[in-house]
């Protein structure tokens, strides 16, 4: 862990990649079925929500991810790190792991674990204020989820600053 992500170790786990730079950064809140995708702007003022990915089968999820990586270059992959509420990493988290892993390997890209705790429970109360019923949530929640994840890391880079 490097000085810039002593700080908030429960947010930004590797320290791969600073706060040097602005950069468009991808974000994936990772599901057993559908995995939610975001992207910033590269002025890292904006997070918005880019796709859901319906796919089970790690590989082939990310042979479906590749073409989005390739199409919005981003310089830094952000993936949602399930963690309990006393900061332990969930019963999902090595699957998170080695999927960030497997990404970084397949698209070059870097790659940094953000704590997820409650991302969909946001996700879903913001899909509330915005008049969604709980039954039209749908597969929208994990792109919204990446979203939060997103945003969360944002945050974290402008405050390391």
């Amino acid at each position: 862990m490097n000085e810039k992500t002593k700080g908030a170790p429960a947010l930004a786990e590797t320290g791969r990649a600073g706060a040097e730079c602005l950069m468009v950064i991808m974000a994936f809140d990772y599901g057993d079925v559908r995995t939610g995708v975001a992207v910033c702007d590269k002025m890292e003022l904006l997070a918005s929500p880019v796709a859901v990915v319906k796919e089970n089968y790690q590989p082939k999820l990310i042979e479906k991810l590749l073409p989005l990586i390739a199409e919005k270059q981003p310089e830094l992959l952000v993936v949602g790190l399930p963690k309990n509420m006393d900061g332990t990493l969930g019963f999902r988290a090595q699957a998170c792991l080695d999927f960030a892993e497997k990404l970084t390997e397949r698209s070059g890209v870097p790659h940094e674990m953000v704590d997820e705790r409650l991302s969909s429970v946001m996700a879903h109360n913001a899909l509330h204020q915005v008049g969604k019923k709980e039954k039209k949530h749908g597969a929208v929640v994990d792109a919204v989820a990446a979203t939060e994840i997103l945003d969360r890391y944002l945050t974290w880079r402008k405050n390391a600053k």
